[in-house]
C-alpha cells in the first residue's frame, strides 16, 4: 500500500479555511481520485510533542492507493487540478510524503 501524506506546516502567518477544505476540496479529491483511492483521512493538529506547543503541522491530510501505478496515475490526470485548488483555502504550501506502508 502507499500513502501519499501532505502537510501543511503550522506557520505564524497560515490562513486555512477548514471550511472550504472539508465541504470542497476533500470533495474534489474523493471525485477525482476515487476510483484509484483506498482511504483518505484528515488530521487536524492541537498540540505539539509538549502540551502546550504548537503543533508543527496545522492538518495533514493521508491518501491511500493499493499501489504506486494507481497513485501515479491518478495525479498524472488530475494532480493539477488538486494542486490549483490549494490557493483557495490556504496560504502555505504543502509538503507531501509519500510512503510504503508495512503492515
Amino acid at each position: 500500500m502507499i500513502k501519499v501524506s501532505v502537510l501543511y506546516p503550522n506557520t505564524d502567518d497560515i490562513k486555512f479555511d477548514m471550511d472550504y477544505y472539508f465541504n470542497t476540496h476533500v470533495k474534489l479529491v474523493n471525485d477525482l481520485l476515487g476510483d484509484f483511492l483506498s482511504a483518505v483521512t484528515v488530521d487536524q493538529g492541537i498540540s505539539g510533542g509538549i502540551p502546550g506547543t504548537k503543533a508543527p503541522y496545522h492538518l495533514i491530510a493521508h491518501l491511500e492507493f493499493n499501489n504506486m501505478d494507481d497513485f501515479m496515475s491518478s495525479f498524472a490526470t488530475h494532480g493539477s487540478a488538486l494542486n490549483n485548488d490549494i490557493p483557495n483555502f490556504t496560504n502555505v504550501k504543502p509538503e507531501i510524503q509519500i510512503s510504503e506502508v508495512k503492515r
